[in-house]
């Protein structure tokens, strides 16, 4: 005998056969031989109860995992498909344990396409597959757009997501995953991981291009979101494990073998006094709140990512854009994307360009190829067309190639934080910089981008650049250089471009993440003839702007009059700070130049941190 996922039933035929055969000869002999035979049967009686514990203390061993329906409801989603599922067949839980139960209609674009395409590569993995495909259906009647959530929308979508949760119960599945089809599972353990939490309602927290996550911290008393002082913490993983929350979705996943698992519903109906809106997770979690069931979302690890669902006005192009968004912000945490093979034919990218600029450049070291290679992806996401410079790399320098350059530190110069000269992965990076300065006069560009391999770009990067060149233009506005990435480090001496919504004029800052530069700026930067009294190239812009606070330094170039603004919000960050797992300065943690004795290297406190 086998339950639906073939789970073996132990039979006791043999031993009913002969507690049947004792009994019969007992009905036959003497009172002492039916004394010595309920003996016997006592012990066989007691023995197979030993052996049962035996079984049971072994489980631990030898038992399997436990068996996953996983619902999965699509529309509309043939853009995020290819990568939803690709990071789903890597998840490392036993596919023979996980049973597919997928509802997909009312498309205008090639999702069942999609769909029928990996469940014909990859169905047979799994252990069986309930899935109905609907091509006919295109909308519903009530329905203002593709994204408005008419009231007939949300009966089937409640609808749904019942079925599915009474599905699983009726097949005794142990769990049930509802899982929405624009969830990204960067982390291939998330579900053996959920499995193992112990709670009856669990989600992995799951982080998006901005604030937007698939957790509540606060509901209101008619049932809706409410921002609280829990959420920035939880979400920024500033307080990890799992939190007792209000509300989880898009990724939910149930554990049936609970006794109060039974009480939860995406249906109003079966609720006493419900008196919130029309809505399928709502539903869910205050029935869930009604029924003492706790919603937990977990931020232990970092298990993966989530669109910002569109608003009732947007359309399937917006979510594309969205979905870039999240590519980027994923890519700022990984070096690269997981696609199927299978799925690469419906993956579409932008056209590349450089961004109405003259030409786009990107630092890195030779010996950085794991950087390369992201920017690379990130460019091709982006619709970027850049040319990668090869890093001037410090720990090749050495006394005869400086004089080479003809570069000679400012004497006067100490670093702010550790009071030491500059460091030879300092002098590299300025270099490298140099180098594209004198590229830009040389092709006679009139602007360019300059980006270091180590940057998170915002959401809408492309568009944003756009909104800044436009305003520049309409405005009139003169310019050397614009950070696009940078630290601030007098904020409050700044002030904004009259008329303008995204710059303002530069203070003095730290770090070349990110800038756009003209021809003048260019020429100005070179002008100054810096290589003769060398500064980190991040104290040499404030510097030459007049915005640096040592005036000492300053006073070595007469010269300082070169306009710098900054996008306000940046549009570029770094991928890791100061501190942080996986963080590495190829300019700090370098030998320092005046250090002939040994390498010494900077600590582990840098400038950066200032």
């Amino acid at each position: 005998m086998r339950d639906f996922f073939g789970g073996a039933v132990f039979s006791r035929r043999d031993l009913y056969f002969r507690i049947w055969h004792i009994f019969s000869i007992f009905r036959y002999k003497t009172s002492l031989f039916r004394a010595y035979v309920m003996t016997i049967f006592r012990e066989c009686l007691l023995a197979y109860f030993v052996v049962g514990l035996a079984s049971l203390a072994a489980c631990d061993v030898i038992s399997k995992e436990p068996t996953v329906l996983i619902a999965i409801l699509v529309r509309n989603k043939a853009h995020t498909l290819p990568y939803f599922l690709s990071l789903l067949q890597r998840q490392d839980y036993p596919k023979q344990r996980i049973c597919l139960w997928v509802r997909s209609d009312n498309n205008v674009d090639n999702s069942i396409e999609i769909l029928t395409k990996w469940i014909n590569s990859e169905g047979e993995l799994y252990h069986s597959l309930n899935v109905h495909l609907n091509a006919t259906s295109t909308g519903f009647e009530d329905e203002k757009t593709i994204a408005d959530w008419s009231p007939s929308r949300f009966a089937h979508i409640i609808d749904l997501r019942e079925r599915a949760l009474n599905h699983a119960r009726q097949v005794w599945a142990d769990f049930i995953w509802m899982l929405d089809a624009d969830v990204f599972l960067t982390n291939s353990s998330t579900l053996r991981d959920l499995v193992l939490k112990g709670k009856t309602v669990v989600a992995p927290l799951l982080k998006s291009d901005g604030m937007y996550s698939n957790f509540w911290a606060g509901m209101t008393a008619e049932h809706y979101y409410v921002r609280t002082d829990r959420y920035e913490p939880i979400l920024y993983r500033e307080e990890t494990g799992c939190h007792d929350v209000p509300m989880i979705h898009s990724a939910v996943l149930i554990d049936l073998r609970r006794r109060d698992s039974d009480r939860l519903t995406y249906k109003a109906e079966k609720l006493i006094g419900y008196d919130g809106p029309v809505d399928d997770i709502i539903t869910f979690a205050v029935g869930a709140n009604k029924s003492d069931v706790s919603l937990f979302v977990c931020n232990d690890e970092i298990y993966g990512f989530v669109m910002v669902p569109l608003e009732s006005d947007e359309s399937i192009a917006e979510d594309t854009l969205r979905l870039t968004n999240t590519k980027v912000e994923m890519l700022a945490h990984s070096d690269y994307l997981p696609l199927s093979e299978d799925l690469k034919q419906f993956v579409t990218y932008p056209e590349m360009d450089t961004l109405s600029l003259d030409h786009i450049y990107m630092i890195n070291l030779l010996r950085r190829p794991e950087r390369r290679g992201r920017m690379q992806r990130l460019f091709k996401e982006l619709g970027i067309r850049a040319e990668i410079i090869d890093a001037v790399d410090g720990r090749t320098l050495n006394e005869s190639i400086l004089k080479e350059w003809g570069v000679k530190p400012m004497p006067e110069y100490a670093d702010p934080y550790h009071k030491r000269p500059m460091t030879m992965g300092e002098i590299g990076c300025f270099l490298s910089h140099y180098v594209i300065w004198q590229k830009v006069l040389e092709h006679g560009y009139k602007d360019v981008m300059v980006l270091e391999d180590d940057v998170r770009f915002e959401p809408f990067f492309r568009q944003k650049v756009r909104y800044v060149l436009t305003e520049l233009s309409d405005l009139g506005v003169e310019w050397d250089l614009i950070y696009l990435g940078r630290k601030r480090l007098m904020e409050s001496e700044e002030s904004r471009i009259q008329g303008s919504k995204f710059l303002v004029r530069a203070a003095y800052s730290y770090w070349t993440l990110g800038y756009v530069l003209s021809e003048s700026g260019a020429r100005k930067l070179l002008s100054a003839m810096p290589l003769g009294k060398l500064v980190p190239v991040d104290e040499y812009l404030p510097i030459l702007s007049d915005t640096h606070p040592k005036k000492r330094w300053a006073a070595q170039f007469p010269t300082r009059d070169l306009i710098v603004l900054s996008t306000d919000p940046l549009l570029v960050h770094p991928t890791h700070y100061t501190g942080e797992e996986g963080y590495i300065s190829d300019t700090e943690d370098s030998k320092i130049i005046q250090d002939k004795a040994k390498s010494q290297t900077v600590g582990p406190q840098t400038r950066e941190e200032l």
